[in-house]
């Protein structure tokens, strides 16, 4: 029974969300042959404020324009 945690910045959208639901529980599927039936993904979203790369808060980075980092 896979059990996958994604952490993603806040702001992906329910189709979005849905799609990395469904592409992770088929890659499960077809790389590990695990049963889609039995694999749990939870996303939890985190505030650009509370995410720290580089030394500095990703809405920081974003607010910079910071290479590397997305803008969403």
């Amino acid at each position: 029974m896979p059990f996958v945690n994604v952490k993603i910045t806040s702001g992906a959208t329910a189709e979005q969300k849905e799609a990395l639901i469904e592409g992770i529980t088929e890659l499960l599927s077809r790389v590990l042959d695990k049963n889609p039936a039995s694999t749990h993904v939870v996303i939890d979203e985190v505030p650009p404020e509370s995410w720290g790369v580089r030394g500095k808060t990703v809405a920081e980075l974003r607010a910079a324009g910071a290479p590397g980092v997305s803008k969403k």
